[in-house]
């Protein structure tokens, strides 16, 4: 009898914490913390591809502007390679094959050596686009012994470019774009098995070819594929349409056990996943390659872009695009967000609930609350800045309306544009202090009203003051 008479007291007591919304117990520490990058990384390199090695260094290459050579930096961390020095490991022919336009070269280690892919013209024909293939020996491919191993071969004789390779399964795959001739438009996506790093197995298999109004401004491309894995789950982002503002990411997605030489297993996207954002002045974001974090732990998209609009003359002999970096963010359904191509400067970060694990900091028509699968995802990313009120203070800066922050209006935390006053200078500060119910957490005590923390209630941001486990437990965010 007492036992039934406890087992009806705690029914009564869950029933009753989810009639109050009370909390539930706490969400354990995000897999993947906040890491922060200051954008560009690189001025006038376009096509970029950072790839992390086993030895612990990032190494970087990319297009340069006047399309003569293969460059390679190395660094141990991604913002260092901004700074590192360049080296050309290799130089176009001055006559006949690989004597013009080199573009898009990647870096990879495959089976103890080094290997470039790039595409490249000859100098009796500039457009006659072919992909190649260096191979590399040495520990460090800034000083290898290079050597060439000739034109990739495919199906065709006709413009092709911006092979990429990849394993999945065990098995070694190659995806670049080429000129189907018997398709009215530029390039289409192709993939095939490897034999070595430089020869296809098989017949080439064409995965998608550009039939979207997204795909076919100012020309009709799908270029430059990237590949990456999340969970059972693969993902081919490419690049569509001209290389100007309209340039932009599509993406594929096949499972990961399915065969992926069979056009049937991949599945497009109906709308571009990454494109131009003017709030943010970022234009023609795409041909992008994907890395990881220092610790492991996050996903980390590299592109390139522009910070302005138009182009005078060909976008072609424009030198301004410059390579970018920043988070790649999962959805629950175990999809890729890459929300918008957010401002120059320091990337933004997430903040989710401490007791909310899956719900995070966002806007919803100014007013700031937690909510969870939050869209678009810019909402739910802020720049943690210099306090507008300075003293040690932070501000936390939206990601897609840039100059608005985080203030506190009658105790309420909205986001609204900086007016300039020292009352939202102040109402816009905070304290950034370690996290009052899990010191691997964060909280923010108001500048001007000592005490009172950001904390949610009823999943809208106040600021108030704590004193209870419940209190702490609102007030406490992890950065993702």
């Amino acid at each position: 009898m007492r036992r039934n008479a406890v087992r009806l007291l705690l029914a009564l007591l869950v029933a009753l914490t989810a009639a109050l919304g009370t909390a539930p117990a706490q969400a354990a520490v995000p897999d993947s913390p906040a890491v922060t990058y200051t954008n560009p990384i690189a001025e006038k390199r376009a096509d970029p591809h950072i790839f992390k090695h086993t030895d612990g260094y990032y190494y970087f290459t990319a297009t340069v502007p006047e399309y003569d050579r293969i460059v390679l930096r190395r660094a141990t961390t991604i913002q260092g390679l901004s700074t590192a020095s360049e080296v050309t490991i290799w130089t176009k022919h001055t006559s006949g094959v690989m004597g013009a336009h080199i573009w898009a070269p990647e870096i990879h280690f495959i089976d103890g050596k080094w290997y470039v892919y790039f595409a490249a013209g000859s100098t009796s024909d500039v457009w006659a686009i072919r992909m190649y293939v260096l191979e590399g020996t040495g520990a460090n491919p800034l000083t290898a012994t290079w050597a060439e191993k000739g034109q990739i071969k495919t199906t065709w004789e006709s413009f092709s470019l911006d092979a990429t390779t990849f394993v999945v399964n065990g098995v070694r795959y190659l995806a670049w774009a080429q000129r189907n001739p018997s398709e009215d438009n530029n390039t289409s996506l192709f993939i095939a098995k490897l034999s070595n790093p430089w020869t296809i197995s098989g017949t080439p298999a064409e995965l998608s070819q550009p039939t979207l109004s997204w795909e076919t401004i100012g020309y009709k491309v799908n270029e430059g594929p990237a590949l990456i894995q999340h969970g059972d789950k693969v993902f081919m982002t490419y690049s569509a349409s001209a290389t100007d503002a309209n340039y932009c990411l599509g993406m594929l997605t096949a499972s990961a056990t399915a065969d992926l030489t069979n056009p049937a297993s991949w599945t497009k996207s109906s709308t571009p996943v990454f494109q131009s954002s003017a709030a943010t002045s970022q234009y023609g974001p795409g041909h992008n390659s994907f890395t990881v974090s220092e610790d492991g732990k996050s996903d980390i998209l590299v592109y390139h872009d522009r910070s302005y609009k138009d182009i005078s003359g060909d976008p072609l002999n424009d030198p301004n695009r410059r390579t970018r970096v920043q988070k790649v963010y999962w959805k629950a359904d175990g999809t890729p967000d890459f929300g918008i191509p957010v401002a120059d400067g320091i990337t933004p970060q997430r903040l989710s609930s401490y007791n909310f694990a899956d719900r995070f900091i966002r806007h919803w028509e100014y007013r700031a609350r937690i909510e969870a699968n939050v869209s678009p995802l810019a909402d739910s990313q802020f720049r943690v800045v210099t306090g507008l009120a300075g003293t040690g203070t932070v501000s936390l800066e939206s990601a897609n309306f840039p100059g608005y922050f985080l203030r506190h209006k009658n105790f309420e935390v909205w986001v609204e544009k900086n007016d300039g006053t020292a009352t939202f200078a102040s109402d816009a500060s905070f304290y950034q202090r370690a996290g009052l119910a899990d010191s691997a957490g964060i909280s923010y005590e108001s500048y001007n009203y000592a005490g009172r923390y950001i904390r949610h209630y009823n999943y809208l941001l106040n600021v108030q003051a704590v004193s209870t486990s419940t209190d702490r437990g609102d007030a406490t965010f992890y950065a993702q």
